[in-house]
């Protein structure tokens, strides 16, 4: 596999060192994707809504496990991304997911505050999200 830089052009900031990920990975991750789409939805909505005491254990597992699994599909093509705005990001929201968790920070605005995060994560543009922070 050859690894390579790519810079954006715009300003010369560097992304990430950029690897081969097969396509079958890229067509599972779409799969993978839409479950973790199902496990956050309901994971959101046991907070957001009163009638739901908890998020149910089996979505949890469903969009954690997921999660995993697209940062691995990911990590495949962009080696780097512990050090992009996307890696930082996914530490950041776990690290808030844990302190909502342990009471630190209010469950309800915490957790409504990863999805945004999670949603300007996703889908910023592709020179942004793999931008290299350090």
């Amino acid at each position: 596999m050859t690894d390579r830089w790519k810079t954006d052009g715009i300003d010369g900031n560097k992304m990430g060192r950029i690897g081969q990920r097969p396509y079958w990975v890229l067509s599972l991750s779409i799969l993978i994707r839409a479950f973790h789409l199902v496990g956050a939805a309901v994971f959101l909505s046991s907070f957001l809504l009163l009638e739901i005491a908890r998020p149910p254990l089996m979505y949890v597992v469903i969009a954690f496990g997921s999660g995993a699994a697209l940062l691995f599909t990911e990590w495949m093509r962009h080696r780097q991304i512990y050090r992009e705005i996307s890696g930082a990001s996914t530490v950041l929201k776990l690290v808030l997911l844990g302190a909502a968790y342990h009471g630190f920070l209010p469950a309800q605005e915490t957790v409504l505050l990863v999805f945004i995060l999670a949603s300007l994560a996703a889908h910023a543009p592709k020179l942004v999200r793999h931008r290299l922070l350090f």
